[in-house]
This record gives C-alpha cells, structure tokens and sequence, in this order.
C-alpha cells in the first residue's frame, strides 16, 4: 500500500486529493513538524529536504520508490495511472506549465505572506507589503485564466487544478475576512470562485477535504526553539 508522510499542509492536501481521484489504497504517516520530527535521520533519508509530503510506493516502475515534492509526486500518479495528465502533445504541456506556476510562485508567495503575517515579529511591514502585493497579482493571473478556459490546464480537470486548489480553498478560509481579495466571495475574482465551486463539486475532493480535516495540527504543542528550528532564527540562524 502506498504511504503518504503528511501533516495539515496545502502541499500535503494536493496529494490526498490526487490519491482519492485515482481510487488508491493508502495510508497517511503523521509527520509533527512542529516538533522538528522532519528533521530526523529516518525522515531525512526519505526527503533530504525534510519536507512533506513524502511518498512511498512499493509498487513503482521498478519496485519500492520515493518521492518528495508535491507536484513531483502528482505528476508521477498520473504517470501510474494514465489519468489527469496527457500523454504528450501540447495538452500536456498546458498542463504542466501551470502546475509549475503553482510550484514555483503561488505556492512560494503564499508561503512568504503567511510567514511574515503569522509569524513574524512586528516591524516587517515592508516583507509583508512585498508579499502581499505580489500574491494579489498572482491571483490576478489566475482569474485571467479561468477566464478564458474551465480548467488551468484547459478543457478537462488535471493535476494543476490539484496543486492550486488547496492553496486557494484554504487563504479564502483562514484570511478571507482581513484580506478581501482572498476570499472567494468577495467577488474580486468571480473565474476563480466559479472554479473552487466545480473542484468542490468532485466526489474525490469532498472525500480528501474530509480526510485533510482529521488530521491534527500540532502547533500549540511546539516550543520556542522548535519554531525557531523551522524558521530559521534565534540560534538556528545563520550569522556569517
């Protein structure tokens, strides 16, 4: 059985998502972040990036297999099972470019913003500004898109509809109310709220946004230096 190292993660939902609408059998393996449990040799040895998610498969193209990143581990599902990614052909490279401009700059963005509007100490107010501001045009560029075809990739629902959705879903509900322009209702991006609307319809999503809902975060459980650990600060930071 395949099994997915995760945490409450919209990187981690991606692949839950993508596992309910290829009907695999897996089981999930609690990885507490917050207590640094990335960091362990077992872990590492799995992700040198001590990151989640992590998957493993015993039944790869060449027997057991390992992949981290979680547009990686996407691409290599549809791979296994011939779904929700063409095979070749400009289609496929429709939706390849857009799951990387999830990978590559929604994903990063909201990472950043969430940092430095959650985490951070007072007076960043030029980093969260920056983020802010650069998050904003991002989802400019998707509602652009959505407005011009149904899905990210085109006319069928794929894997970049996947690695996007959690990260819109789960803004709109956490900062939606003191950022407007996140909130799917606000009407700011109706292509893009249209779009939440069909990925919400999926039986598959219904069943992964009930499983990602189970799992627990462990944030009130870490210390100081754990956070730190993650964030990179206090003795864990890099002063040259």
């Amino acid at each position: 059985m395949i099994e997915l190292y995760s945490s409450t993660t919209p990187n981690v939902l991606k692949v839950v998502l993508m596992l309910e609408e290829c009907g695999l059998a897996y089981a999930l393996k609690p990885v507490n972040v917050w207590a640094g449990e990335q960091f362990a040799p077992g872990f590492v040895a799995l992700n040198p990036n001590a990151k989640v998610p992590v998957l493993v498969d015993p039944d790869g193209p060449e027997g057991r297999i390992v992949i981290f990143e979680s547009v990686a581990i996407l691409q290599y599902l549809a791979e296994k099972i011939g779904r929700f990614l063409p095979a070749s052909g400009r289609a496929r490279y429709e939706v390849l470019q857009w799951l990387v401009f999830q990978a590559a700059n929604l994903g990063p963005a909201n990472g950043q913003f969430n940092h430095f509007e959650r985490y951070a100490p007072a007076g960043n107010d030029y980093s969260l500004s920056r983020h802010l501001t650069e998050l904003k045009r991002l989802y400019g560029v998707m509602e652009r898109r959505l407005g011009e075809a149904e899905w990210f990739g085109g006319s069928t629902y794929s894997i970049a509809d996947m690695a996007v959705f959690p990260w819109v879903l789960i803004q709109s509900r956490r900062l939606g109310e003191a950022f407007p322009f996140l909130d799917r209702n606000s009407g700011d991006h109706p292509h893009l709220a249209a779009w939440v609307d069909r990925c919400e319809g999926r039986p598959a999503v219904k069943r992964a946004l009930d499983v990602h809902a189970q799992m627990k975060s462990r944030l009130a459980e870490a210390s100081s230096d754990d956070l730190d650990r993650i964030f990179g600060r206090g003795r864990h930071a890099y002063r040259p």
